[in-house]
């Protein structure tokens, strides 16, 4: 039996000048994370979380052209302030599974994982990391070919989590 083939998971480091308790908080504070979190030019118009293993995030965001996104996190691993582990899906309003709005081949859940290392001078270092689950090879090519959107993405996301933690010190 041959193994499957496996494409890289997506993985994105960023070292934040702030103690490793404030970001822990700007992930596990839906009042902090909605300051940061999605795309530059979105804004989170919902969102609501129950923090712990098997609780989860629902919450939408709305884009510069006005379109309203829903996503669904469901909490696999709550480690304060080290990890976190989340099975990550868009949804519906009601908190539904749903396809990406943009692309029906994207994966419908992506395994995520953050860790968050103190590094010297009070700072933080983040990784993510998102993997796809049970995809199937259309999906993991979707997945595959977007890395550089992702890459983008997160990192305006991570320039918006530096400002907002510049703010909140």
């Amino acid at each position: 039996m041959s193994a499957e083939l496996k494409s890289k998971d997506f993985v994105i480091t960023r070292v934040f000048d702030a103690p490793r308790e404030l970001v822990w908080k700007c992930f596990a504070e839906p009042e902090r994370m909605k300051e940061w979190f999605g795309p530059k030019g979105s804004v989170i118009v919902a969102s609501k979380m129950d923090l712990r293993a098997g609780g989860s995030y629902h919450g939408a965001m709305r884009d510069p052209s006005g379109q309203v996104m829903w996503a669904k996190f469901v909490y696999r691993e709550v480690t304060a302030p080290r990890r976190l582990v989340w099975v990550h899906s868009f949804s519906d309003e009601a908190g539904g599974l749903a396809r990406h709005p943009l692309s029906p081949t994207w994966p419908l859940e992506l395994l995520t994982t953050v860790t968050f290392d103190e590094e010297p001078g009070g700072k933080t270092k983040v990784t993510l990391s998102w993997s796809p689950l049970n995809a199937t090879a259309e999906e993991q090519k979707t997945f595959d070919a977007a890395q550089d959107g992702m890459r983008g993405g997160w990192s305006g996301s991570f320039e918006q989590l530096e400002a907002y933690l510049a703010r909140a010190r």
